[in-house]
């Protein structure tokens, strides 16, 4: 295992906050699509290429990783997440249209980026180290996602941008992210790589009876938790006293906090032992919201210990999937961990708009609940099954 130069860690981080903002800036889609004449349906479609991209990114990482190393991956995907960005900033009337081309550009970028930064990391580190740096990595990715569209917001609002030049201020931070996670492979060089296609998909054959697929499974399930409790803030907060933009940017406040002053700290723990404490504390910030109508101090309480619970939890059980895996497996692992997510994050937000609408906002906290306790109930099964197979 080659270490990772202590030298080269600002340059992945800096490239991460960068890149990250990117994507936090396509929270603003609605607003450009709105002022082009458009409506939530354009919106949905911007949308909905982006996920195209996004699920089409993170298997090119995958199968071609073993060929480029993906730290220079991710600069490309940096690179994307520009190109779509100067799309937007230079549609002019097309914008409506072309917005489309860009969240598909965005997207891929994305995709990209989110499998590919952390496995230019973990391969970079030791089994030991990989904990802190997933999570001081993600304490970075999670500052970028949320202060690029309160950045962007800023600028447009206070400053006065057009949020066409807004956009193109983003274009230049996602190029300015290329520059530094190349350096960042730069300063940090792995072995000369030779394989030409990393046959990630087959390998699911050899994760799916081990270890490995309990944190394949859980990640999935908590980001549904996470995508519901984000994507229905609003709807879940109606008709009471709070305001959905408490919650994420509390939410947002704490993962980050949280990540940075704890990474060491958590790294030394039982790590089983800490994920099912992690996702406890996860299961009593999703019930919290149930307290929403009464007071919105229940919200306060619910971001605080979802971003203490899952803000925490993530990297930890991402940490599980990698060590876990054999370590000629680990790359698959890591693909179908982040595939995994990205399918909970996506397709739970169908599910859970369906139950919504039909069963209202008790039913749907219910399913996040039932989601949160089904993957506690997968985390105790592993760590009891494997000590029985100690004890044998």
């Amino acid at each position: 295992m080659t270490s990772m130069r202590a030298a080269s860690a600002p340059f992945l981080f800096a490239g991460t906050i960068f890149a990250a903002a990117g994507y936090g800036a396509t929270f603003l889609f609605s607003a450009y699509i709105r002022a082009r004449g458009g409506d939530d349906i354009d919106t949905g479609l911007a949308l909905g290429a982006a996920m195209i991209g996004t699920f089409a990114g993170v298997p090119l990482v995958g199968w071609f990783s073993g060929r480029i190393d993906a730290a220079r991956m991710t600069a490309i995907a940096a690179v994307s997440i520009a190109c779509g960005f100067l799309v937007l900033a230079f549609a002019g009337a097309h914008g409506i249209a072309l917005s489309r081309v860009a969240g598909a550009l965005i997207g891929l970028g994305w995709g990209m980026f989110y499998i590919g930064a952390p496995m230019a990391l973990s391969e970079r580190v030791t089994d030991a180290d990989r904990g802190f740096w997933f999570t001081r990595f993600g304490a970075f990715q999670m500052a970028g996602i949320g202060g690029g569209p309160v950045l962007v917001n800023l600028a447009i609002g206070d400053f006065g941008l057009a949020i066409e030049t807004a956009f193109l201020l983003v274009a230049f931070a996602a190029l300015a992210a290329s520059i530094l996670l190349l350096a960042f492979g730069n300063k940090s060089p792995l072995p000369r790589q030779g394989q030409a296609i990393r046959p990630w998909v087959r390998d699911i054959a050899r994760i799916a009876p081990s270890h490995t697929i309990r944190p394949i499974l859980m990640v999935g399930l908590g980001a549904c938790v996470f995508s519901g409790l984000m994507s229905f803030q609003s709807s879940l907060v109606e008709g009471t006293k709070a305001n959905a933009s408490s919650f994420f940017i509390l939410y947002a406040v704490t993962v980050v906090g949280a990540r940075i002053t704890l990474a060491r700290f958590l790294a030394r723990l039982p790590q089983s032992g800490l994920a099912i404490g992690l996702l406890l504390v996860m299961i009593c910030g999703v019930a919290a919201m149930f307290g929403v109508p009464s007071s919105p101090v229940f919200q306060m309480v619910s971001a605080v210990l979802t971003g203490i619970g899952y803000g925490l939890v993530y990297p930890v059980i991402q940490t599980w999937a990698v060590n876990s895996a054999a370590p000629e497996h680990r790359h698959a692992a890591l693909t179908w961990f982040v595939l995994i997510y990205f399918v909970g994050i996506f397709g739970f937000p169908v599910l859970g708009g369906w139950i919504l609408v039909n069963f209202g906002k008790g039913a749907l906290l219910s399913a996040l609940l039932f989601a949160a306790v089904l993957e506690v109930a997968i985390a105790t099964f592993a760590i009891t099954f494997r000590k029985s197979a100690v004890l044998r």
